[in-house]
């Protein structure tokens, strides 16, 4: 009895982290799909908007650490309310605004903002803590396929609503389907984790940082996860814009950007059982350079539909699927005492990367009118990736016991 007990304990905690991760991970990649008909309501261009999102990749990464910190300091449930209500907060207001500085401030900082702090720290820090040790790698695989079952619903469900409603009105039912998620929160959140006492050796978090930041694992992991956030960025942004170029209507771009939710959801869910079974440097590797692979395709096939959702399935297969193994790795340096912390500032690096490939997308279409350059930048980043995980610090996985 106390073990069914336990497993639905477990199950509720995870399926809760997850269900909010789905909400606030499906509305913040689906943006790219409104930048078109905004664009076309205000007349303000791609670039500006491509800034606003840009932005918002930034912001969403600076908030992660501190989103993290808040979480470890004074719990989980008060960050992840706020998180809530700021999202839904920036959606309902974008409607209102009409200048670039007001877009700046709704999608690049409020729903940025809002969603960082529903996300991947605060959540994958609030679950280990709930969950016995040998869980947790599978439960972060399951968080992790929220996120991408969010993007799964959202963009098909916001591309109709944007051709039903116009723009606007997909953007406040977006609002209220972030405040859907509260909930959730109460579920997760239930069962309150004492604070441990300080262990031997711990001199709290800005030693943690700083010891943290002195360590080469650590940066080369930083560095790998940089790179994953420029592709990401670049793909949620002006995937869209890519469809439209090649003359293909934009149901391929929400279907395709769905696609790559829902591979994603299999992708996290082997990611969560691989980084039991290898060393999750190896999962890196072995996933940024299958990246390489895929893009390279993709520029030598014709730009058909059926390609468009072969290619957003290749890719959607370690989409955010290097979250496990990245937190994974995080763990492993340095404990779980400040996981939110430190794993924060490693998404902090991813959204550097996410700003970049977001403004940088833009600034190429104004300039060549494509986005070719940023295919090839894209491809290399991802190759330098792959390399720069090997030397990373990783004890060998243990070797199972021989039967008796």
């Amino acid at each position: 009895m106390f073990k069914v007990l336990r497993t639905r304990e477990i199950l509720i905690t995870t399926l809760a982290a997850a269900g909010i991760l789905a909400v606030t991970m499906g509305a913040r990649q689906s943006l790219g799909l409104f930048i078109v008909p905004m664009d076309a309501s205000t007349g303000l261009g791609i670039a500006t908007l491509s800034l606003a999102l840009a932005i918002g990749q930034f912001s969403w990464g600076a908030v992660q650490p501190l989103a993290g910190a808040a979480a470890d300091r004074y719990g989980p449930r008060i960050v992840l309310v706020a998180g809530l209500l700021v999202l839904a907060l920036g959606c309902a207001l974008t409607p209102f605004v009409d200048t670039g500085f007001g877009f700046f401030v709704t999608l690049g900082l409020l729903s940025a903002i809002g969603s960082g702090a529903g996300s991947f720290s605060v959540l994958i820090g609030a679950a280990s803590q709930r969950l016995p040790p040998e869980a947790r790698g599978a439960a972060s695989g399951v968080i992790n396929a929220g996120g991408s079952f969010g993007q799964f619903v959202f963009a098909p469900v916001l591309q109709k609503l944007i051709q039903l409603t116009g723009w606007m009105g997909a953007m406040w039912a977006m609002a209220l389907m972030t405040l859907a998620a509260l909930p959730l929160v109460g579920r997760l959140t239930r069962e309150p984790v004492p604070r441990p006492p300080a262990a031997a050796g711990d001199t709290g978090v800005l030693n943690a940082i700083g010891g943290a930041m002195t360590d080469r694992s650590y940066l080369l992991l930083h560095a790998g996860f940089f790179t994953c956030g420029f592709h990401i960025a670049f793909l949620v942004t002006h995937l869209p814009g890519e469809v439209n170029l090649c003359g293909l209507p934009p149901s391929v771009a929400s279907w395709s950007l769905a696609i790559i939710g829902l591979a994603n959801i299999v992708g996290s869910l082997f990611a969560g059982g691989w980084v039991s079974r290898y060393r999750s440097k190896h999962v890196l590797f072995w996933m940024y350079a299958s990246r390489v692979l895929l893009i390279a395709l993709y520029l030598a096939m014709p730009r058909t539909e059926l390609n468009f959702y072969l290619f957003a399935a290749g890719l959607g297969f370690t989409w955010l699927a290097t979250v496990p193994p990245t937190a994974t790795l995080v763990g492993k340096l340095f404990g779980l005492r400040y996981l939110g912390t430190l794993f924060g500032l490693t998404l902090f690096s991813h959204q550097v990367g996410g700003f970049l490939g977001a403004w940088l997308g833009g600034l190429s279409f104004t300039r060549f009118g494509d986005f070719t350059w940023m295919w090839y930048a894209d491809m290399a980043l991802a190759g330098l990736a792959a390399v720069l995980n090997l030397p990373i610090r990783e004890a060998r996985m243990p070797r199972a016991a021989a039967p008796a």
